[in-house]
């Protein structure tokens, strides 16, 4: 890793976490010059995320980290047992969504060591460990930012961005004052992380005793996590002490039996800065909201930030887009990061009732629930989770009338290109660019040259999806082995214009693909040409 830094680059991005580096090797396949920087020369092994969702997966599979490029264990139940009502509750975590399991649980250090090394197969990305942004001024062109290096020696650097990814307590929001409300639980949390336990674990668990609420999971690398809740006077000293751990784990495991990995206490936060950015420089991450553990989608959230950022950054930087593009990035983003930290503030107080008669009253009626099939859906099949879907932003407002929803992302299936090639996800060849996608239909075909032209101009690409066995579209045409996209996405003779992001910008019928293609450039900032006369488009 070179120490001696540009001088300037496209991106200067700060942090290197899972979200930073997620967003330094997205941001090296759209070939930005990017630098990164962290203050820390090696990974942060202490327990910290452990859960990602299938959403979660479908973004690294983004950032280029295939199937199995780390180890992970899926999670295909999640249980609420009470000492007063038993196994009250349960959430249905089995099977796939978007090519990826439904819940995974992953070992953290061996993803960021993954997503590290990944970049460097993008010359564009260079990275400066142990080096530390300590001051920055931004104008109409950039940003300029001072970097203390490894050495202790100043360096300054000038680039047409900045995003911060660095944490919980992030200079760089702090650098630009922008408040960081919400609220600190008053609990702290003991997290225990045990390799060979001699008891195996198929889900998760939460123990929702209202003397000591404890989660357990197990993980990849025949681990577990036990998460166990402080009483009030009780320190970290003591609870961290090898012989309160042995008495916490008495009841699943003998501490002796097994090796104890790590321990840290924790206090959880729930907080939402004001704006997601400032002119020129943008916070991803905990820099930009801290989500209670208690549904797994703290670092979910900052994966989000990045795929929705990275692209825009890109598009901007090269000329693609005007600058007013990157003000949907805290449109889109933020009320999807209050709502997720609102769902983890409530499903905490499920896990960690006050009293006995507290958990009665909510333990009870969630068993009452559960009971009813009307009901019952709304934990099992985990319909209480905020959609990843956008008010407002960048996409054509309305709906086009079919199954698709714009401002939400594009389903993921197997695609082939031919019989007897090998199946392979549809974001392989969607994600990273702007795509026109026909389903049972060529959109190229049947779009006005000039708007083909002018598509293309804009980076845009044409794909035509076929159903399985479909006949008689041209060649190229790629079969949807799935039924995912066609017809499961949308009906033969539909389009819709997808983001590099995989959301979809517009959607409608082939017949209007015109007029769609006219509305997405225009909410590209891109000009498109004029309409043919009436006269001349009914001779030509």
């Amino acid at each position: 890793m070179d120490q001696t830094l540009p001088a300037s680059v496209d991106v200067l991005l700060t942090g290197m976490g899972p979200v930073g580096a997620t967003a330094a090797n997205l941001l090296g396949r759209l070939g930005l010059r990017t630098l990164v920087i962290d203050k820390e020369t090696g990974i942060f092994m202490a327990p910290r995320a452990i859960v990602l969702d299938n959403e979660a997966l479908r973004i690294l599979q983004m950032a280029g980290l295939e199937e199995g490029a780390f180890a992970t264990r899926a999670i295909a139940e999640v249980q609420m047992r009470s000492p007063l009502f038993g196994d009250y509750a349960r959430a249905n975590t089995s099977g796939q969504i978007d090519g990826h399991p439904q819940l995974v649980t992953f070992h953290q250090p061996e993803l960021e060591r993954v997503l590290r090394e990944r970049l460097a197969r993008h010359a564009c990305v260079q990275t400066a460990l142990g080096a530390e942004l300590v001051d920055f001024t931004q104008d109409e062109q950039g940003v300029r930012a001072t970097v203390r290096q490894a050495d202790g020696a100043l360096a300054t650097v000038q680039s047409r961005f900045l995003v911060g990814a660095d944490g919980a307590s992030s200079f760089v929001r702090r650098h630009l004052g922008l408040g960081f409300e919400g609220k600190t639980f008053t609990q702290d949390w003991l997290v225990v992380d045990v390799r060979d336990p001699p008891v195996p674990l198929d889900r998760i668990e939460f123990s929702c005793d209202p003397s000591r609420p404890s989660p357990h999971m197990p993980a990849p690398g025949n681990r577990q996590r036990w998460e166990f809740m402080l009483h009030p006077g009780e320190t970290r000293e003591r609870m961290e002490h090898p012989d309160m751990i042995r008495a916490l784990l008495a009841p699943w495991c003998d501490a002796r039996d097994c090796v104890i990995e790590r321990t840290a206490v924790y206090r959880f936060h729930a907080r939402l800065v004001d704006r997601f950015s400032r002119g020129r420089v943008f916070l991803a991450g905990d820099a930009a909201h801290i989500t209670p553990p208690f549904v797994g989608q703290g670092l979910v959230a900052g994966l989000r930030d990045v795929a929705n950022l990275c692209w825009k950054l890109a598009w901007v930087a090269q000329g693609r887009a005007p600058l007013s593009m990157l003000d949907s990035y805290d449109a889109e983003r933020r009320p999807h990061a209050r709502a997720i930290i609102n769902m983890a503030r409530q499903m905490g107080a499920l896990v960690m009732p006050r009293n006995r008669a507290t958990a009665l009253l909510v333990h009870g009626l969630m068993n009452l629930l559960h009971r009813f099939p009307l009901t019952r859906p709304v934990f099992e099949e985990l319909k209480f989770k905020p959609s990843n879907r956008f008010r407002r932003g960048l996409f054509q407002r309305g709906r086009g009338g079919a199954r698709l929803a714009r401002g939400a992302p594009l389903p993921q299936g197997w695609l082939r290109e031919a019989i007897g090639a090998p199946a392979l996800p549809s974001d392989e060849r969607l994600a990273g660019a702007l795509s026109l996608v026909g389903f049972g239909c060529d959109p190229a075909a049947r779009l006005d040259p000039s708007l083909l032209a002018a598509w293309r101009a804009a980076g845009g690409q044409t794909v035509a999806l076929r159903h399985r066995g479909q006949a008689g579209l041209a060649a190229g045409a790629l079969e949807d082995m799935s039924d995912t996209l066609v017809p499961g996405a949308a009906p033969v003779g539909w389009v819709a214009a997808v983001r590099p992001d995989c959301v979809v910008l517009h959607d409608g019928p082939l017949a209007g693909v015109d007029a769609m293609v006219r509305e997405t450039l225009a909410l590209l900032g891109r000009t498109a040409p004029a309409a043919a006369p009436l006269a001349h488009a009914l001779t030509g």
